[in-house]
């Protein structure tokens, strides 16, 4: 894919799981890539196989003076930078908003002050909350059903987010494109996540994939669905809708191969030889029994996704064995730390 009409990209969130994927296209691309992150939750180490062919600017994406550092001579910016992982919804609520709103905002009057032409904006499937329609199109309602669950920091802020890139840089010349990722996975993911959660789920209760039979608890029935898009699928679809996404549109990008959660676990588990018991549990209050995206609108702009989830499994499951965690970090000494 040719990408010289986008010229000089900033990336926000580059060091993040789909940030860094990004990134490591653009350079193959040849495209000249700025990168800004702080790296509260993402990693340099992601990056550093590439780090002589772009500029990294270690920032925040809530500071003016950090934003219009980084923008300078930049013609497109993907606005990913977000604090992601269920967990962190439930637990720290207030940084999520920050991050989301203010990021959102800042990154926006940059954009219109230095007149950039090209602003791709991530969003969320959450916006949906639980869908009235499978498979889900892009003209599905967005909700927020209980403000007090701090889950909905995290939709609340992407819905926020939508409605600023949509109306507040309307009368400018900035275009601006929404997309909406559907479950994205692949090595490197973090551990705040469903795919990496399963695979230290297996091996702590398996003793390291010893004990070839175990019980495995989940949250809910198991019978919840999810898409699961590779992230290799993911960057395609951005970097389509960065291409030929219409201004002020909003553009799901994702896979319509749906599966039930049990069926992940079961598949998940027997890729690495073991066989599991499933043992039903409560869903977490705001959770969602089923997601499967219509992408119609962004094929029609040439995105089709190519890998499977067992080729993508594989690939991501082999990464996290060669790449032990060795700890979770928590909320120690009363500072605020996310769990990758």
């Amino acid at each position: 894919m040719n990408l010289d009409d986008l010229g000089k990209i900033l990336v926000t969130g580059g060091t993040g799981f789909l940030g860094a994927a990004l990134t490591r296209r653009l350079v193959q691309s040849n495209c000249d890539v700025v990168v800004l992150d702080n790296n509260s939750r993402g990693s340099s180490s992601r990056i550093t196989d590439i780090e002589d062919s772009i500029d990294f600017i270690q920032g925040d994406v809530t500071s003016y003076e950090d934003v219009k550092n980084a923008m300078q001579g930049i013609d497109t910016i993907f606005h990913l930078a977000y604090i992601n992982g269920t967990e962190n919804f439930y637990n720290f609520p207030e940084l999520i908003l920050e991050v989301g709103v203010k990021g959102a905002l800042v990154t926006l009057d940059v954009a219109m002050e230095l007149g950039l032409k090209n602003y791709i904006v991530t969003s969320s499937s959450e916006v949906y909350q639980q869908p009235t329609h499978f498979p889900t199109n892009e003209d599905e309602r967005i909700i927020i059903p209980d403000i007090k669950n701090p889950r909905f920091s995290y939709s609340g802020g992407k819905i926020i987010t939508e409605l600023l890139t949509i109306h507040y840089a309307a009368k400018s010349n900035l275009r601006t494109v929404i997309c909406r990722p559907h479950n994205f996975y692949g090595p490197d993911m973090g551990y705040g996540h469903v795919i990496p959660q399963f695979f230290n789920r297996v091996k702590e209760l398996s003793n390291n994939f010893e004990n070839k039979v175990i019980d495995f608890p989940i949250q809910g029935s198991g019978d919840e669905t999810r898409a699961f898009c590779f992230v290799d699928d993911a960057v395609d679809g951005l970097l389509l809708s960065a291409k030929h996404g219409v201004k002020g549109e909003i553009y799901h990008i994702g896979t319509d191969d749906e599966i039930s959660i049990k069926e992940l676990a079961i598949l998940l588990a027997k890729s690495l030889g073991v066989e599991i018991n499933i043992e039903q549990g409560d869903l977490l209050q705001g959770s969602t029994d089923r997601r499967r995206p219509d992408i119609t609108k962004l094929s029609k702009l040439g995105y089709k996704p190519s890998v499977s989830l067992p080729e993508g499994l594989s690939e991501t499951l082999e990464w996290y064995i060669n790449n032990p965690i060795a700890t979770i970090r928590n909320n120690e000494e009363g500072k605020r730390e996310i769990i990758r």
